[in-house]
């Protein structure tokens, strides 16, 4: 079965660098787009960066310039370096496997998720 297993979330300052990865079993890797997803507390889940099969990627506008999604597929794995991290932030952050039809669509498969607290 699909398995997301997140990974390297944790506490950090208001400036700092975060990279989270997500390695996934059960589907062919390579054939599939990726995602990161992020909820708040009381707030909806969002797609935060996706990445295609192909390597052409796109980001909430909130995370342009701070946020790289990118993807080993040797590994199966697809990672988010987050830099110049804001209190804003804070989530939980989900992977998620989809395709590219012009934007992201999920699929229904999630991983545990990692938390990710951006606090001084």
């Amino acid at each position: 079965q699909v398995q997301l297993v997140e990974s390297g979330g944790g506490l950090v300052q208001p400036g700092g660098s975060l990279r989270l990865s997500c390695a996934a079993s059960g589907i062919i890797f390579s054939t599939y787009a990726m995602g990161w997803y992020r909820q708040a507390p009381g707030e909806q889940r969002e797609l935060v960066a996706a990445i295609a099969s192909g390597g052409s990627t796109n980001y909430t506008d909130s995370v342009k310039g701070r946020f790289t999604i990118s993807r080993d597929n040797a590994k199966n794995t697809v990672y988010l370096q987050m830099n110049s991290l804001k209190p804003e932030d804070t989530a939980v952050y989900y992977c998620n496997c989809g395709y590219m039809s012009g934007r992201y669509y999920s699929y229904n498969y999630w991983g545990q998720g990692t938390q990710v607290t951006v606090s001084s």
